[in-house]
């Protein structure tokens, strides 16, 4: 009987010997014929350059339209609040009233004071007109003169009340507080019984108009340098008006387009950058004053070439890297990118037109390995597929 410890060796040593020949063979698997490493299969596309829409993606934030704090011009006690807060409200309708009894009197007043100096200027009128017809045969130069002085200081008093009347009226009238701009209000700061006075620092509620709505945008001073510079250049071609769509909070896309209002003109010394105000319409108020977006803006079209974004890496120092196929190798480029379109990189250096991009067994791809390449397609959803061959097409 052989011993158990020579068995255990004899076992090993099989074992080993397995293992050992699993392995020669897949290295011989991995070797064409004469030793040499297989080529490695991927798939390419051919660049092509092109016309394509420069966009730029910017950090914008809502303000609104129109915004007034609503305040009170009379003294008085609030009588009533007739507004629903979050109601819309249009220009004119009425939101407080002010205890107006007072008001009421000092207009009362202001109306008898005012027909008292206009029966003085009756009176005064009439004695000139019958001192002129008896001047120089009964009465004197001097009491002609006399009698129109006080004719004219009459009418001077009677100007005088007129006005205290108006100023009455519009105290009486501003015991009404309406909208001055259409909106929607906030909940009032002070309630029915509280006093208030003229021109006061507290508001009473805040009227806020979000259709259409301002959203300004924050564009670097230096990007905007480069662009101009492009431009003067001829590499950028600028549409007849930005196109600019919005990006809300929770990523969805809004469906209004954006019109400019007004250009930057001035650098932040804080953040360098230089803001631009649009306008955008927002009849169901998604946008909301404050609120933070993202605004995908064209300025317009730069011929470049669209590199697929899943077909490319950054590296360690954070450039754009691809590879591209050349003479049997996979030859790694650095790419110069000036924005994204769809799903692609819009690239303008670093890949030519005709260059064969990998997109295709990109995995564990390392720079000046031995390629083989099979034609592929990309869709827009970035999937690869084997090119259809001329019968397939037909």
């Amino acid at each position: 009987m052989t011993p158990l410890p020579s068995l255990f060796r004899a076992r090993d040593l099989a074992f080993g010997a397995a293992v050992l020949l699993t392995c020669a063979t897949s290295a011989l698997a991995q070797q064409a014929p004469g030793g040499a490493p297989s080529a490695t299969q991927v798939g390419v596309i051919e660049m092509t350059s092109a016309m394509v829409p420069y966009q730029v993606t910017l950090p914008g934030r809502a303000v609104a339209f129109e915004q007034t704090d609503i305040r009170p011009r009379v003294e008085g006690v609030i009588e009533e609040i007739v507004y629903t807060p979050g109601q819309p409200l249009e220009v004119g309708d009425l939101m407080y009233r002010i205890e107006a009894a007072s008001y009421d009197a000092e207009l009362a007043a202001a109306e008898a004071s005012l027909a008292g100096a206009k029966a003085s200027v009756q009176s005064a009128q009439a004695t000139v007109d019958r001192y002129r017809k008896l001047d120089g045969v009964g009465v004197t130069r001097e009491s002609v003169e006399s009698a129109e002085v006080a004719l004219m200081q009459a009418e001077a008093d009677e100007r005088a009340a007129e006005a205290s009347l108006q100023t009455a009226q519009l105290n009486v009238d501003r015991t009404e507080i309406r909208a001055p701009i259409q909106g929607i209000p906030e909940v009032s700061e002070f309630s029915i019984g509280a006093l208030v006075t003229a021109n006061q620092s507290d508001a009473l509620t805040t009227l806020t108009r979000m259709d259409p709505i301002y959203v300004d945008l924050t564009e670097s001073s230096a990007r905007l340098l480069q662009t101009r510079e492009r431009i003067a250049e001829g590499q950028l071609m600028m549409g007849e008006r930005l196109d600019v769509s919005l990006t809300l909070e929770n990523g969805q896309s809004y469906d209004s387009k954006g019109a400019l209002v007004s250009p930057g003109t001035l650098v932040s010394s804080t953040t360098g950058g230089v803001e631009f105000r649009m306008q955008f319409d927002n009849p169901d108020q998604l946008i909301m004053p404050g609120m933070f977006l993202r605004a995908q803006v064209t300025v317009g079209e730069t011929e470049a070439v669209l590199v697929p974004q899943g077909a490319t890496d950054r590296s360690a120092t954070g450039d754009l890297t691809a590879f591209v196929a050349a003479d049997g190798k996979a030859k790694q480029v650095t790419l110069i990118s000036e924005g994204t379109y769809q799903n692609a990189w819009v690239v303008t250096d670093g890949i030519d037109e005709g260059d064969m991009l990998i997109v295709d067994g990109l995995r564990n791809l390392r720079a000046g390995a031995d390629i083989e390449t099979v034609a592929v397609t990309i869709d827009e959803n970035g999937v690869v597929s084997d090119a259809a061959t001329p019968a397939e097409a037909e």
